[in-house]
């Protein structure tokens, strides 16, 4: 029997989206925390369907019918594996959603349905449905003259088989009636006057109600429906020529919302003759057909924490990123920048620091040009303020704004209007790659000749993710550094890309082929007699090329250490073959999203932060940079931020040689990295870890329910 070194990608996501699970289940996590995770664990498979799933139906319909490069399994055997798995996790969620509901009883918090309530509460809410949710209401029954309604993404319905009230028949066919649910227009979490803590969501109303919606008819049988449709659209093949890149991504989002449904989800039974019409109708694969107990969509949760959020004991305990101890704030940020380089780490050090130095540039006469990529941005983002006012003080301001992020293009299109409408040079990315590199170049002119201060990062210009996700951000003077970085971006603007680098490593061309020679070097100083070493922080790991040249050094003998949070395509600790390779993925209250790359021990060492995965999309499908660290302090700092990752044995699960993962056992002394470093951070300023009691300290940028629903890991 063949050893299987090889994880299929999206199953190896779905275990991914098990241990976020594991989070809701866990005890030891606060209980309002936990309905966080299950509104995370539900939003990650939506999206995991609208696009992974989505791009597997399309190449189904391929007729050459390809597999995929590691374990060989077609698109067809992969959706099967998929539904299979994710029936599991169905079930799963259900039961954790059940106990959790109960565990709010506890708390006074009361989810009802019609069989719970007496005559008063039935009252109130039929003459609140009558007075405030029927008039807004689109009915519609599906007849020959009124064909199938076209559904929304994701948008909750309820759907009755109706007989007519006239008919004579013996057995009369039933029509189907449909009624969206989610309109915008009504709150969908209604309180019970008179009956504290009592609650009802707005589409069981609504489905209780059908009988007086349909009036003409009898009710046979009714359930609430969602469907969720196929959002892989590849921007650059539908190109329309006739528009603007601006103006033709904004008709791609419009296109998404209209593509072809690929599941259907429903909560009560219904005939099958019923569900064999609505699979017809919606075109959709009979066993991408998934019935579930709980809600439809979990995103209520959120308005059941805020209702909680004085009850301090069922949250986390707070935590406010702290002050950089390596900058005075108090004084201008460039020069210090100018003397040595800094770094950030993200959440647990405040984003204020970065903003602070885009202000400043913006209003130094020594600035002559500002130059940043963007990819996702805050709501509210001080970045864009920053550089519409470097603008407006006659900087020159070049912006490659990403239109192809995906999920965010509408909001991308926003600020690329509001940058050139305030002076900026908006570029929108290259033919058939897209720009996800984090870099911010400011360049002086002063006395001392034309200086270069470059930030890399690992994560987005986002200051409520700064919040949520562990990122690192250089801020450096280094010449050599500044210079490689003016040159991805006199690349952009031409529309091409860096084809050779000493010191940064770009993707798509200058960076795959780079980590597979240092790679290389590891192998062969172990050959020679030497110990090798490879130490890796990613969000996932699929590129083919480099897992093999990491079996290849993992035989030869080097030790590789990885701390990956998601989809890892290969299996570690077989025999002979990956026994030298240790995985680890840590799921807690951060979304682990900084990338390090270790390559070597001692004099020999070199390392890296980047906004790249070791995934083929981002070694030669986008333009990407690794950072070198060459401050001797900064190494220290993020190798033992690296090896306080490695002893978690709270958060962190260990692969296992078949792919499954398992918490690390441990005995005292419990060390969680994320509190750990946080920790740090805290004792860095002279501070302590607040607990429930401390109540002190403010609270920035956002409320903690608006930050929890952000942390969705992209």
């Amino acid at each position: 029997m063949a050893v299987k070194l090889y994880e299929n990608r999206e199953l190896s996501w779905l275990k991914f989206n098990e241990r976020v699970l594991e989070e809701a289940e866990d005890e030891r996590t606060p209980l309002c925390e936990r309905l966080s995770f299950m509104s995370i664990f539900q939003t990650n498979l939506d999206e995991f369907f609208m696009v992974r799933v989505g791009s597997l139906h399309d190449e189904m319909l391929l007729s050459n019918n390809p597999k995929e490069n590691k374990t060989k399994m077609t698109a067809e055997e992969q959706l099967e594996a998929i539904r299979e798995r994710v029936k599991e996790l169905t079930k799963r969620k259900d039961s954790v959603y059940s106990y959790l509901m109960g565990r709010m009883e506890e708390e006074q918090i009361h989810l009802i349905n019609f069989a719970k309530l007496d005559e008063k509460q039935g009252g109130y809410l039929q003459k609140y449905f009558e007075n405030e949710i029927r008039p807004l209401l689109s009915p519609i029954t599906v007849s020959k003259k009124q064909p199938f309604p076209f559904i929304k993404n994701n948008e909750i319905c309820a759907v009755a088989v109706l007989i007519p009230k006239t008919s004579k028949a013996k057995n009369p066919k039933g029509r189907i009636g449909i009624v969206p649910c989610n309109n915008g227009m009504f709150r969908r979490l209604i309180q019970i006057p008179d009956s504290k803590g009592y609650y009802m969501l707005a589409e069981e109303l609504i489905l209780h109600f059908l009988p007086s919606v349909f009036p003409g008819y009898n009710i046979v049988s009714k359930s609430l429906i969602r469907v969720t449709r196929n959002a892989d659209i590849d921007a650059d093949k539908v190109y329309d020529e006739e528009l603007n890149y601006r103006d033709h991504m904004a008709e791609v989002i419009k296109q998404r919302r209209k593509l072809t449904p690929i599941r259907m989800e429903y909560t009560r039974d219904l005939d099958k003759q019923v569900l064999t019409q609505m699979k017809n109708f919606l075109k959709i694969d009979k066993d991408m057909i998934f019935k579930t107990k709980s809600p439809l969509d979990l995103s209520f949760l959120f308005d059941i924490q805020d209702i909680l959020r004085h009850r301090s004991e069922l949250f986390f305990e707070r935590r406010i990123p702290q002050k950089s101890p390596t900058l005075d704030e108090t004084k201008p940020l460039l020069p210090q920048i100018l003397e040595e380089d800094k770094m950030l780490s993200y959440p647990y050090e405040s984003i204020r620091p970065f903003l602070n130095m885009l202000n400043e540039a913006a209003t130094d006469p020594d600035v002559v040009s500002i130059k940043m990529t963007l990819y996702r941005l805050a709501k509210h983002s001080k970045v864009v303020e920053a550089l519409v006012e470097a603008a407006e003080n006659g900087k020159q301001v070049d912006v490659l704004v990403e239109l192809k992020a995906r999920f965010d293009e509408e909001n991308n299109i926003g600020w690329s209007r509001m940058l050139e409408s305030a002076g900026c040079h908006v570029i929108y990315g290259l033919d058939g790659l897209k720009v996800h590199s984090k870099l911010c170049l400011i360049t002086r002119k002063s006395a001392e000749g034309v200086q270069y201060i470059t930030q890399i990062g690992t994560g987005n210009y986002n200051e409520k993710t700064a919040r949520l996700y562990t990122d690192v951000c250089l801020m450096t003077a280094d010449e050599r550094i500044g210079a490689e970085a003016a040159r991805v971006f006199q690349a952009l603007s031409l529309g091409e890309v860096v084809k050779t680098t000493e010191h940064l490593m770009i993707a798509p061309k200058c960076l795959q082929n780079q980590v597979i020679d240092k790679i290389e070097r590891e192998i062969q100083v172990v050959r020679d007699g030497g110990e090798g070493y490879l130490g890796f922080k990613l969000n996932s790991l699929t590129d083919k090329k480099i897992i093999d040249k990491l079996i290849e050094a993992s035989e030869a003998g080097v030790k590789v250490e990885m701390v990956i949070r998601g989809i890892n395509c290969l299996r570690t600790g077989i025999k002979g073959k990956t026994d030298h390779i240790r995985v680890i993925s840590i799921v807690g209250r951060y979304l682990e999203h900084s990338r390090i790359y270790i390559f070597g021990k001692g004099a020999r060492e070199e390392m890296f932060i980047s906004s790249a995965d070791f995934m083929t999309r981002n070694t030669v499908r986008r333009v990407e940079v690794a950072a070198p660290i060459y401050n001797a302090a900064l190494k220290d700092r993020l190798r033992a931020m690296f090896r306080t990752q490695l002893v978690d044995n709270v958060k962190a699960r260990l692969q296992q040689p078949d792919g499954s993962y398992t918490y690390i056992e441990h005995t005292e002394p419990a060390i969680d990295a994320q509190e750990q470093l946080y920790r740090e951070a805290y004792e860095a300023v002279g501070a302590t870890l607040p607990r429930y009691a401390d109540e002190q300290e403010e609270h920035e940028v956002t409320s903690d329910s608006e930050q929890t629903k952000n942390k969705n890991g992209r």
